[in-house]
């Protein structure tokens, strides 16, 4: 079949949303993508043989000695083609890292920018570097004016983008993001009143972005979207670099097509919309979901397991939290702790959830002991075993009444989030990447696990627990805080919002190479970061997964529909 054109496909994933969301008919947009077929493979050909072509060309400029190398490096990070030279980046960081250079003469711009790079790739580069802008020693604040020059808007993006790599204790960075929003205000307000000037809109732009999401926030494969938008518009680019990124979108894109494809058909053989119609439909978004997480072709597998694994995790909250009877509840949990497939005390409806929960994990347990990892199925036993305890904890505390106190609900909220879940899923994805040892690691709760799935449920909370609570919810964190401390909504949404700042700081802890235990590869890491980073996205301000016929559709039909126009050599 011929590639449909960009607009035509937008335009039917648009008519395939509108008729889920008016008809909430589950397999609608679903089967939009098992029917639709985007690139022909002779086009798909070409794509792939160009990147080929182009990466020699830029593996030369990475290698090639140059006072820029650490604007190149980052440039090709946020264009989205960064995996195709892993190696290359590694080796060139590694020369920085353990050569600095410490010319004083070095502008704010480069100094926040091999800080923000070498933290990223989990090099422990201490926050003092950014003394030397502060006013006289014992003020801890940033000299105003010598950093807030109206010309320098590149080197407090900069700035602003380093602090975000915070950790516990580094005040120096917590100012760091308090004086560059301030700054970055005002330049934006300039840049308006000065917005003709091509150039200067771009700028602005970038400015409006950055205040709205900083990298370390946003979902990679979202930001090099517009990264590669503003590229091509600005001033002398690369040419090689914006095809080659080009190029490499395209394929990607059709790459997790012909995944979705094949989980499509999983889920609609299901046929849940019937079978249990009360259950939410969120295939795509759980797709786009595990894109956002993991979005280089290496995590293709865990995706796939990522995928349906997540899908039952939201099919079985809907049960506990809306449709089974506490009596219904007790039973199933009883049955899965002791992994009782009989199920001859379970209403239809959990026979057919179960049934379905076996054959994922089956199906996971012949991918990962044809690897020869044959251990896999028992981790995600006990993790859907920890995800069962969370839940019939929550049920009864809503059955009785019960408002925990919110250090109680966090313990037990970071199993229910279900990001214990969506890891183990990840790490049956990377093969001997994620030996036995790094199960283990993960059962045992590390920090970086703790800090994420925290920080999914409060963002979770905050977001969503107005319109939870209509339907009939166990109380949130918000309510927890505002009960046990006698405080107003708002008052108890700063409070938490506080302890999701925390938490990013202990993840950005973690990601240090010093922190990472030996048998955790740098891909495990990448996937924490990457969902925290959907949070970020999906829930800043308003719950887009549960309500996603809103700009999420627009996030998943740019990623997942509509490929870029090349120009051909």
């Amino acid at each position: 079949m011929a590639c449909s054109s960009n607009n035509t496909a937008a335009a039917a994933i648009a008519t395939a949303h509108e008729r889920r969301t008016a008809d909430f008919h589950p397999t609608v947009w679903a089967d939009f993508f098992l029917t639709h077929v985007f690139s022909d493979q002779e086009t798909v050909n070409g794509w792939n043989a160009g990147i080929e072509a182009l990466k020699e060309n830029v593996k030369a400029m990475l290698s090639a000695p140059t006072p820029e190398k650490l604007r190149l490096i980052d440039v090709v990070e946020r264009l989205g083609i960064g995996y195709h030279f892993e190696e290359e980046i590694e080796e060139q960081l590694q020369e920085i890292h353990h050569h600095p250079n410490n010319n004083i003469d070095e502008d704010l711009f480069t100094i926040a920018l091999r800080f923000r790079l070498l933290r990223q790739h989990g090099y422990n580069v201490p926050s003092d570097v950014f003394k030397r802008f502060q006013n006289e020693e014992g003020e801890e604040t940033f000299n105003k004016e010598e950093l807030g020059r109206s010309d320098d808007v590149e080197g407090m993006m900069s700035l602003y983008e380093a602090g975000y790599l915070r950790m516990q204790g580094e005040t120096i960075l917590d100012e760091a993001i308090v004086f560059t929003t301030a700054q970055l205000a005002k330049y934006s307000e300039e840049l308006a009143a000065a917005a003709g000037e091509h150039q200067n809109g771009l700028l602005m732009k970038r400015v409006a972005r950055v205040l709205k999401r900083p990298l370390r926030k946003a979902v990679d494969r979202h930001e090099q979207l517009f990264f590669i938008s503003v590229y091509e518009q600005t001033e002398g680019h690369d040419p090689i670099l914006l095809k080659l990124a080009k190029l490499s979108w395209n394929s990607l894109q059709h790459l997790y097509q012909q995944e979705l494809r094949s989980i499509t058909r999983w889920w609609i053989d299901l046929d849940f919309a019937t079978k249990l119609s009360f259950a939410r439909d969120r295939l795509i978004e759980i797709y786009f979901w595990a894109v956002g997480a993991m979005w280089e072709p290496k995590f293709s597998t865990s995706r796939y397991v990522l995928s349906k694994l997540t899908m039952l995790v939201s099919v079985v909250d809907d049960i506990y939290d809306v449709h089974g009877t506490i009596d219904e509840l007790e039973i199933f949990t009883t049955a899965v702790e002791k992994w009782d497939t009989s199920m001859k005390d379970f209403p239809n409806y959990m026979k057919i959830f179960f049934g379905a929960l076996i054959d994922a994990l089956d199906e996971v347990d012949a991918i990962t002991t044809g690897e020869g990892r044959p251990y896999c199925l028992e981790y995600g036993k006990q993790t859907e075993k920890n995800q069962m305890r969370a839940y019939i904890t929550e049920a009864r505390w809503f059955a009785k009444g019960e408002v925990p106190k919110i250090e109680e609900y966090r313990r037990v909220g970071v199993y229910s989030c279900g990001y214990p879940l969506l890891a183990y899923s990840a790490l049956c994805g990377l093969g001997d990447k994620a030996p036995k040892e790094a199960f283990d690691w993960l059962l045992a709760f590390p920090k970086i696990m703790g800090a994420v799935a925290d920080h999914c449920r409060l963002m979770d909370d905050i977001v969503s627990h107005e319109f939870e609570q209509k339907r009939g919810h166990v109380a949130s964190s918000v309510e927890c805080y505002m009960n046990q401390h006698d405080v107003s909504r708002d008052e108890a949404v700063n409070a938490l919002n506080r302890m999701v700042e925390d938490d990013w700081k202990v993840i950005n802890e973690e990601c240090l190479l010093i922190n990472r235990p030996v048998f955790v590869c740098r891909e495990v890491i990448s996937m924490f970061v990457g969902l925290a980073k959907v949070m970020e996205v999906l829930y800043k301000d308003f719950d887009s997964y549960t309500f996603s016929n809103t700009s999420t559709m627009d996030m998943i039909t740019a990623l997942l529909v509509t490929p870029m126009d090349v120009v051909p050599n």
